[in-house]
This record gives structure tokens, C-alpha cells and sequence, in this order.
């Protein structure tokens, strides 16, 4: 069964209006075992999801951050499978800094062919698939096409930082492989890769810990918004470790 991206937006939607049931309120925050924050949003945002994906696309298994990870014998078989996680930016969500995206991925041979990233702060999508490109909509508005240019290490770069992993010594290890830092912009979530996607930035240079689901769903919004048709990345998928290694998104 193909995958309808206007029904991945419409699932996306819908967790982000349970995201903002919460975001108004005191924030009730509890730990994970890796000390993260988890709220009760988080949770209201991955039921939500899972509920329209199981509705839609049943025999497509889904992996969640906030949901038991299948054993790696069990899913590296896995033809495809949906990637989410329900609140990318809970640091950002709790300090209420409009900076966290529902992030929603359709993975196959270990990569993004269909992501969509939604701000439930300012109702903004982001959305691509491998055949038809990367798009953008604010609200109820046109859904326009989005396009970057490769960055040439010729010029300055524009770089994005995160706004609550800061990395002391990002400038320097970029200057190592010839790029010179002309600008920072700092965001929360995965706005970072789709604002390289959208040519806001050239560079989002990761050098602190990720996982996949933190990625995937921007990523794909990444891969399909060339300039010239896709471009790579050099992220991979459904890897035993779910741990990302450190990456650039633009080079």
C-alpha cells in the first residue's frame, strides 16, 4: 500500500493539538531512565500518533521513542517501518520557547523515503517524499516547494547550533575541514535540518549524541529539497545501535 503523505500531515496535525492541550499549563515533568524529560504531552502525542498510523497503515510496524524498542532480530527484517518521535524538543517544550516539532518518518532500506516535521507552536509543516520533494506550509496556507543549494566551503558558512546542546568546540573542528564559521543560528529540535532544508542555513554540524528518531522524519525533508534533486546523507537507519554518529547536514 503506497503511503499518503496528506494522511502522515493530518496524524502530525492531530498530535500536535494534543501537544498543546499541555502547553499553556504548568508542565508536570517526569525522568526516563536516561535522566531525559518526559511529559504527560509526550505521551498524548505518541498515543495519538500510533492510533491514525495503526488505523491507516496496519501492517506497517512503528518504532517510538516512547515506546519499547523491539529487539534488533525482530526488526532488521523489517521491509519498512514508521520512525517517530512525538516530541522532538521536550527541553525546549518545557521552557515553552515554541521550539519542538512532531516528527514522523517512513523508513525504508535504512532510509527516509517520507518525513514530516510539524510545529504545533505556529502550525508549521514540513513535509517531503522521495518522488515529489520537500514542501512547507504555514497553517491553512499554499503548500510551497522548498529547495537548498549545496554549500561551497568557499564562503562563510551559516550554521546552526542547538539552542540547549551547545558544542564548545564546533567552530574549531569545522575550521580543521576548511569551513569558516560566518554565522550561528540557534534552534531547538529538529528545525535545525529543516532549516538547512529550506536554505535558511548551510550547515547543521552535530557533534554531541542523537538517535534516530530524533532525525529521520528532518532528514528526509533534507534529502528531498535539493536544488538538483536529492541529495545524500550520511545518515543510516534501523542500525542495531539506534545512537546516530556525528553528522553535518549540508555538506
Amino acid at each position: 500500500m503506497k503511503t499518503d503523505i496528506n494522511i502522515i500531515n493530518d496524524i502530525a496535525r492531530k498530535a500536535g493539538q494534543q501537544i498543546l492541550k499541555y502547553y499553556h499549563n504548568d508542565i508536570e515533568v517526569d525522568r526516563k531512565s536516561d535522566n531525559s524529560p518526559l511529559t504527560k504531552a509526550d505521551l498524548a502525542s505518541h498515543n495519538e500518533i500510533v492510533k491514525g498510523l495503526k488505523e491507516h497503515y496496519p501492517e506497517i510496524p512503528i518504532l517510538s521513542e516512547e515506546s519499547e524498542i523491539p529487539d534488533y532480530s525482530v526488526r532488521k527484517n523489517w521491509e519498512s517501518y514508521f520512525l517517530i518521535d512525538p516530541l522532538d524538543g521536550t527541553k525546549e517544550f518545557i521552557k515553552k520557547n515554541g521550539e519542538f516539532t512532531v516528527n514522523i518518518a517512513l523508513i525504508e532500506n535504512n532510509e527516509p523515503v517520507l518525513g514530516v516535521v510539524y510545529i504545533p507552536a505556529n502550525a508549521t509543516l514540513y513535509c517531503a517524499t522521495k518522488g515529489e520533494g520537500a514542501f512547507k506550509q504555514i497553517a491553512d496556507g499554499p503548500k510551497e516547494k522548498i529547495e537548498h543549494e549545496t554549500y561551497k566551503k568557499s564562503e562563510p558558512a551559516k550554521i546552526m547550533v542547538s539552542r540547549s546542546h551547545r558544542g564548545s568546540d564546533t567552530k574549531e573542528r569545522l575550521a580543521k575541514m576548511g569551513i569558516e564559521v560566518g554565522e550561528e543560528i540557534p534552534s531547538g529540535s529538529s528545525l535545525k535540518i529543516c532549516f538547512v532544508a529550506e536554505g535558511k542555513a548551510d550547515l547543521y554540524p552535530r557533534f554531541g549524541p542523537t538517535m534516530e528518531w530524533d532525525t529521520a522524519a528532518a532528514d528526509a525533508v533534507y534529502r528531498y529539497s535539493g536544488k538538483n534533486g536529492p541529495v545524500k546523507s550520511s545518515l543510516k537507519y534501523n542500525k542495531e545501535d539506534l545512537h546516530n554518529p556525528e553528522f553535518i547536514i549540508g555538506l
